[in-house]
């Protein structure tokens, strides 16, 4: 069922921020090929961890628009993308961030649908279904978003727990224990545990100090980003509209974005994880799934 979400939700999606998928076939040994949008320029995890490459703020505020509208434009089609994290943010050849592998998105157009809490890589996963809400909405993309602005203006994760428990342990630490107060209905969660030690939540100044290349008006966008009640988390839709986007410095030009040597390497890479490659007259990247595995 996941191959054939993943292939629904492509088709429905079309977005300058979110790839493209050219076609889809089933081969002989029963798999379904994806022809995808060719992205030469590697992602942004290749990006955030080469030390030789330089960026700032206006850069920083360029992909996160990017990628902003393209969860916006998921969400306002009631998708959820359930995996964003740095190394699923391709670059296109002329600097566009494209929001890739949906195999995990599912819509949310019914709010008392349950779903699995065991999505998102641990470190982008929101507090929510590490407490193992199985109710949830485009705030947990949200959630990841946050993480991946911290992480691109720290360039390392900024909450990297070991474990799930962990994970949560360190996000309480980071911003703060939640509370009924703070937080209603968080103890009522399937898999809530109470904090050894109430942290008082972190305010505007925590997010300044720990952030202080974004500004104090990028802080602020951030921690909307970062509270831990999903009901009072921003929306995609919210975040566009912030001032941030209009205050200096402006964002730099997708073309004069940095980019990074040997994304197309980086590509062939993961074709290779992922299971092959089509032939070269196509010059677009396939991700081979088992479409035998998903009968009835």
């Amino acid at each position: 069922m996941d191959a054939i979400r993943e292939v629904k939700y492509l088709q429905e999606l079309s977005h300058p921020n979110v790839i493209a998928l050219h076609d889809v076939f089933s081969s002989k040994d029963q798999n379904l090929n994806l022809v995808l949008e060719y992205l030469p320029r590697g992602d942004l995890e290749m990006l955030i961890k080469d030390s030789d490459i330089h960026y700032g703020a206006a850069d920083v505020k360029a992909w996160m628009g990017m990628l902003i509208r393209g969860v916006w434009f998921c969400h306002e089609n009631f998708v959820l993308h359930r995996d964003i994290k740095p190394n699923n943010l391709l670059i296109a050849s002329d600097g566009e961030v494209k929001l890739a592998d949906f195999g995990l998105a599912r819509s949310f157009a019914d709010p008392y649908m349950n779903m699995t809490h065991q999505v998102i890589t641990r470190w982008y996963r929101p507090p929510e279904l590490l407490y193992g809400a199985r109710q949830y909405s485009g705030a947990v993309d949200i959630w990841s978003v946050g993480m991946v602005f911290a992480e691109l203006l720290l360039r390392v994760p900024f909450v990297a727990g070991n474990s799930d428990l962990d994970q949560i342990s360190k996000i309480c630490e980071a911003f703060g224990t939640p509370t009924e107060e703070s937080w209603p209905g968080v103890s009522k969660l399937p898999n809530y545990i109470p904090a050894d030690n109430n942290i008082p939540l972190q305010g505007r100044e925590f997010f300044l100090r720990q952030f202080p290349t974004a500004g104090p008006v990028g802080a602020d966008l951030l921690m909307s980003m970062c509270t831990l009640d999903p009901r009072r988390r921003t929306t995609a839709h919210q975040a566009l509209q912030h001032r941030w986007w209009t205050t200096e410095p402006r964002p730099t030009n997708k073309q004069d974005l940095p980019q990074k040597p040997g994304g197309t390497k980086k590509m062939g890479d993961d074709l290779t994880r992922r299971g092959g490659e089509l032939d070269d007259q196509f010059k677009n990247a396939a991700r081979q799934l088992d479409f035998g595995a998903i009968k009835g």
